[in-house]
């Protein structure tokens, strides 16, 4: 799976429970909130004060490690 900021957090998420730190390390504390589910990678990090390049870039490593 290849992450981009356009990408819907729930869909992230359903593809690996696993992921769900990167999003909490963020500030991200409402992940089941099916809002939160909705928003898109970039969205989040524009709300939370996050770089959405840095987040995509770990959520990637997390991927290709798998």
């Amino acid at each position: 799976m290849t992450v981009t900021k356009d990408m819907i957090i729930g869909d992230i998420l359903d593809a690996d429970r696993a992921a769900a730190p990167y999003f909490l390390e963020m500030g991200m504390h409402c992940l089941g909130c099916p809002a939160s589910r909705g928003e898109t990678v970039e969205e989040a990090c524009a709300v939370h004060g996050v770089d959405a390049d840095a987040l995509v870039a770990q959520l990637n490593a997390h991927f290709a490690a798998k």
